[in-house]
């Protein structure tokens, strides 16, 4: 490559530095472990008012690094390494950080260096600082090869040992497969050959994988065992990124930090719930993964069954991670198929349309797609909760490209009033109440209630209650792979599904896409519409209809 930065020499002081900062001290491993380098020890920070118990102050990781597998790809470009630089920029890693990237490219340290540069300048939420980079590309190290390279994996663990000793990453690393699932058992293999999965005594090593987990419960469960003879399920981290957006966070802190919605969250007072995902693009250049996998498979196992469990699930005993799993599995065991495939049921493929004033094509005449391909690029499905809770409540998912605009939400429905004094006419506008929350792009709350409309007649009109973040907090969200990375340095697995609640979604989904794959092609949409007439006509059955965001 022909551009060069200066990457070699430190800053002027370490990142994540607070001023008049004391080092910390501790044993190896714990993650408050001081780091050594060749000079001496490396200043390890805290906050000394979150050690205090200061909890509006995030933890900073102890000692580590982490190896990136697949790092020239797009999902390593646009969201891994900006997310390195912004948590080094909020002084949430250690100054001894040490990032190593694993690809089939001849590249140096100094072009690696170069490409995530290009990536933090580009798609970094928070202003780029010189010295913070300085020091980050200080700890960038690359190493070429493909899976199968002997070779490569020895020189992979050169670059960890010799980074232990020069940046004092105390033994503890981090192995983020941002891969095809088909590589994961040569990657976890490969890694506990080499030694580079066994944590030297006091240390810890970690797998991070990267969805899907698998095709079906089947591929799964094969899946999993691979992953589990490497390392152990409190070693491995499986990211949704989804469970690391802060308003699927705050469901958890809307429900059981308030006195005002958990008493109506059951069968009682909630009509049915929707849960939608929407995107306005199309597959753009996921031809190759895309086909053959669809929307059910991409995002209803994962994505919507994880924000399904989060919303019905009871109070944890805590919010440890072993608590929330053990919740959300009670819930996921308890979901219970359509009764009926054919009704309950709806999967659909984008056809040509309109998107933003252009003109689009089809699914189908994408580049790289058989025209004779029955993946969907829709699906909504009809599931229901047998607990005490939520019996007869129905949960309607859905998901799909190319629709109306880009959203995700979760909009809790509630009953209607059991006696209405009001004339028909008064309330012919009103609609159901509804709890409404948004977890992208305008992140927040939605409360819609009945309120009479100013005047001398009594007439009542749907009104709104807006929560946004951009509004009430000073300080804007970050992206949810900040926080789940800097979760795996920390070895908080809040927010990663274990393998149980894996194959348990897949076992919800399995009947669905074998019903599918038996009975015909998917239902045709034009593109900028909100999906397949279908879809419409399976809520009309129950008398509902979906919300239009």
């Amino acid at each position: 490559m022909s551009k060069r930065l200066p990457q070699r020499g430190g800053a002027e002081r370490p990142v994540g530095e607070p001023s008049g900062a004391a080092p910390a001290t501790g044993t190896p491993g714990d993650g408050t472990a001081a780091a050594t380098g060749p000079a001496g020890p490396l200043p390890h920070w805290t906050n000394p008012l979150r050690d205090q118990g200061d909890r509006r102050l995030p933890p900073v990781a102890g000692p580590c690094g982490l190896v990136v597998f697949g790092v020239t790809g797009d999902l390593s470009r646009k969201k891994l390494m900006p997310a390195v630089y912004d948590l080094a920029n909020r002084g949430l890693l250690p100054p001894g950080f040490s990032l190593v990237g694993f690809a089939r490219r001849d590249w140096a340290d100094e072009d690696f260096s170069q490409i995530v540069y290009e990536a933090v300048k580009e798609h970094a939420r928070t202003p780029f600082r010189e010295e913070v980079w300085r020091q980050l590309a200080d700890g960038m190290r690359f190493v070429p090869g493909d899976f199968s390279d002997d070779t490569a994996f020895k020189q992979l663990r050169h670059a960890v040992e010799d980074l232990d000793a020069a940046r004092g990453t105390s033994g503890n690393y981090a192995f983020y497969l941002s891969v095809p699932p088909k590589f994961f058992p040569a990657v976890v293999r490969q890694l506990k050959k080499h030694g580079l999965a066994n944590a030297p005594e006091g240390s810890w090593r970690r797998a991070v994988i990267e969805k899907p987990f698998g095709r079906d419960l089947a591929s799964a469960h094969e899946l999993n065992a691979v992953v589990h003879e490497v390392f152990g399920p409190d070693q491995v981290f499986r990211i949704d990124h989804y469970l690391g957006k802060e308003t699927v966070q705050n469901i958890l802190a809307l429900r059981f930090a308030n006195t005002m919605f958990e008493p109506i969250w059951n069968r009682s007072f909630v009509d049915h719930v929707q849960i939608t995902m929407a995107e306005d693009i199309g597959i753009g250049g996921r031809a190759g993964y895309y086909d053959g996998i669809g929307a059910a498979r991409d995002v209803i196992q994962n994505h919507l069954l994880q924000l399904l469990a989060l919303t019905a699930m009871e109070e944890p005993a805590s919010f440890d991670a072993q608590s929330l799993l053990a919740e959300k599995l009670k819930v996921l065991k308890a979901v219970r198929g359509p009764a009926d495939l054919g009704r309950d049921t709806v999967r659909g493929q984008y056809a040509a349309g309109w998107q933003g004033g252009e003109q689009v094509v089809g699914y189908l005449e994408e580049d790289g797609i058989d025209p004779g391909s029955v993946t969907d690029t829709y699906a909504a499905v009809k599931l229901e909760i047998d607990n005490r809770r939520w019996a007869g409540v129905p949960f309607y998912l859905r998901t799909g490209k190319r629709l109306g605009r880009r959203v995700t939400e979760i909009a809790v429905v509630l009953q209607r009033a059991p006696h209405s004094p009001f004339d028909t006419e008064a309330t012919e506008e009103l609609g159901r109440n509804a709890i409404v929350i948004r977890v992208q792009p305008d992140e927040g709350v939605t409360v819609r209630f009945g309120s009479k409309v100013p005047g001398t007649s009594m007439e009542i009109r749907d009104v709104t209650m807006d929560f946004a973040y951009g509004e009430s907090f000073t300080e804007s969200s970050p992206e949810a792979y900040e926080r789940l990375i800097l979760d795996v340095l920390l070895g908080d697995a809040n927010l990663f599904p274990r393998h149980q609640e894996v194959e348990e979604s897949w076992k919800i989904l399995d009947p669905i896409e074998e019903y599918w794959a038996a009975h015909g092609r998917p239902a045709p949409y034009a593109s900028g519409g909100w999906g397949p007439e279908e879809a419409d006509e399976m809520l009309a059955r129950d008398g509902r209809s979906w919300r239009r965001p």
